[in-house]
């Protein structure tokens, strides 16, 4: 790997679907979210938001992603998103964040399945079919064969887009969220790194 290349990651999706992990094996995946200790170019050691220690070998050809801000006033029918959410009192979802993914990813992971953002959080990967703006803007979402999701995004949701990253951007402090597998001695791996770059903090 180039370590002065920046590098877009289109298939950082995987991160938020986790898609290309056999369902066997989902116990063994586990997302970490924390900021950066050290990294080495085999190595990422990152302090968890629990408050422990990750070390994280990083295999062979791995990528790296960094996000940037959008605009919840730019998501419009035809985009492909994945957002976390929680239900409402109403019955409804309301958005924790929102990613708005290249339109060449379109399609890639789609489907509902359970979140860690917080409790009882879920992610929803679909194409958007409508957008309202009646007591604030709102989404719904098609996925898997016709099924749908109306899901709201309170003011102040962060709302991203990827974007290029450099591996100098893995330096002390910054905020990476990274999808890793758990290998059968205990130790973690991962392909992929999302990484908060100019100012930017990865939501999911």
């Amino acid at each position: 790997m180039n370590l002065k290349t920046p590098l877009l990651v289109l298939g950082t999706i995987s991160m938020l679907s986790g898609i290309g992990v056999a369902s066997a094996h989902a116990a063994d995946t586990l997302r970490v979210r924390g900021t950066v200790v050290s990294f080495e170019p085999s190595l990422l050691t990152v302090k968890t938001r629990q408050g422990d220690t990750a070390a994280i070998k990083l295999k062979d050809g791995w990528k790296l992603s960094g996000v940037a801000n959008a605009s919840v006033k730019d998501i419009k029918q035809g985009d492909f998103v994945g957002i976390a959410s929680v239900s409402k009192a109403d019955g409804g979802s309301g958005a924790l964040e929102v990613v708005v993914f290249p339109a060449a990813l379109k399609g890639t992971g789609e489907g509902d399945r359970p979140w860690d953002l917080e409790p009882n959080s879920r992610m929803t990967n679909g194409t958007v079919a409508d957008v309202t703006d009646i007591n604030g803007r709102a989404v719904t979402l098609t996925y898997d064969n016709g099924q749908t999701k109306n899901i709201s995004i309170p003011d102040g949701t962060p709302v991203v887009t990827f974007a290029p990253a450099a591996p100098t951007d893995l330096k002390p402090s910054a905020t990476v969220f990274v999808t890793a597998q758990r290998e059968a001695d205990g130790t973690l791996s991962s392909s992929r790194v999302v990484v908060g770059n100019n100012g930017v903090i990865p939501p999911m």
